[in-house]
């Protein structure tokens, strides 16, 4: 009889990842990015066809700490990203 794999989730940080809505209400996901530099990422969970984006912020910024309004403002001023061609 064949045993039960077991999934190990990924641990994440509590405050690592945001869940809010844009001005038109799509819902996105908004997450620090690892290493020396510090940006906040953000991908539409919504609707798959809006680009994943990116901004730099302050290394002080806490993503928990954030407004929703901020975290707009950012997604408003944050490029997106795409493949090189």
């Amino acid at each position: 009889m064949p045993h039960p794999s077991i999934r190990k989730n990924p641990r994440r940080r509590s405050g690592g990842e945001r869940v809010f809505s844009d001005d038109a209400g799509r819902l996105w996901s908004a997450s620090h990015t690892r290493g020396t530099s510090t940006a906040i990422v953000f991908a539409c969970i919504s609707d798959s066809r809006q680009s994943v984006r990116a901004i730099a912020v302050d290394t002080q910024f806490g993503l928990a700490d954030s407004a929703d309004d901020e975290l707009r403002a950012f997604l408003r001023d944050a490029p997106r990203i795409g493949r090189l061609t």
